[in-house]
């Protein structure tokens, strides 16, 4: 096992051991995509175990290595990206910016807050990546601003393929801790997976978009 692997495998039993991820098969988790599922995670739980959030800081920062990203700046997604964009900017000792989805609607109508030069390399970091939009829009504010995106980096990733072709398309390399494909396989191995349940998920991640359109109600 590479420690890649490792990596992967701790983080999505982390991932379960907190209660961060949850399965419904029945009842479907609709996302702000609009999208149908029968898994939701929210990895906002994090932030309340210090050693899980040094986990991921660790885990980013061994990302940034082993790909010898240079970055200038960290930069959060607004809001789960942010504290995760604070820790890894403390332990690397750099500046960090955050991203707004939309411009601030008073004030200077900023989108990116803190500072930020033109031609800086940045790092974007995200919690999790659905669709990839909201992460991929916060990139392109930071290219908007003259900022070099080296990469996205985000904890989890549900591996959908609307997210790599957005990704392919940019040009901005995406790398993840873990993935749906690891944490439904040490969901199985800790017996949090019935058969059913099992089943209704990988019918999910084969068709997606077609599962979530045969369950609208």
């Amino acid at each position: 096992m590479t420690p890649e692997d490792a990596r992967a495998r701790q983080v999505a039993a982390a991932l379960l051991t907190i209660g961060a991820v949850s399965f419904a098969p029945k009842r479907p988790f609709i996302w702000a995509s609009g999208l149908r599922a029968p898994i939701y995670c929210d990895n906002r739980l994090l932030i309340s175990y210090p050693h899980l959030r040094r986990t991921i800081t660790d885990g980013f920062r061994q990302i940034i290595e082993f790909w010898e990203l240079e970055p200038e700046v960290i930069a959060g997604t607004a809001t789960a990206g942010i504290p995760h964009a604070a820790w890894l900017a403390d332990r690397l000792e750099l500046p960090m910016v955050y991203v707004r989805a939309r411009p601030k609607a008073h004030g200077q109508g900023r989108q990116i807050e803190g500072r930020l030069e033109p031609g800086q390399r940045v790092v974007l970091i995200e919690d999790l990546i659905s669709t990839g939009s909201s992460s991929l829009a916060a990139a392109e504010a930071l290219m908007a601003a003259d900022a070099r995106v080296e990469a996205v980096l985000a904890i989890f990733t549900y591996g959908l393929p609307e997210a790599e072709m957005r990704f392919a398309r940019t040009g901005i390399p995406l790398h993840t801790l873990t993935n749906l494909s690891v944490l439904l396989e040490v969901a199985r191995e800790h017996g949090l997976l019935d058969a059913y349940a099992a089943a209704v998920l990988e019918e999910w991640q084969t068709d997606p978009y077609g599962w979530s359109e045969a369950h609208r109600e």
